[in-house]
């Protein structure tokens, strides 16, 4: 399975879910898995507004927004550091 990297269109986008982190880089089928992936891990604020009560479709979504993210095929990541003891 490949890895993908999925980041904001716009590096200054206020839905991006991890400030000062460019990317996030995941395990995926395809592109479209590697999306879904994503937005079922950072959903949005939690069931939207008074306005919009609906699931996962708050202010911080990206579901809806096809051109917002972009996903691409990359290598895998270097593996996490020991923290110092």
């Amino acid at each position: 399975m490949p890895w993908y990297a999925v980041r904001p269109r716009d590096d200054a986008d206020p839905r991006w879910p991890l400030a000062g982190t460019p990317e996030i880089v995941l395990k995926a089928e395809d592109h479209a898995d590697a999306r879904a992936k994503f937005e079922s891990a950072y959903p949005s604020q939690p069931f939207g507004s008074p306005g919009v009560p609906v699931p996962d479709v708050g202010a911080g979504s990206f579901r809806g927004d096809p051109d917002a993210l972009t996903v691409a095929e990359t290598g895998e990541p270097p593996a996490p550091r020991d923290h110092e003891r």
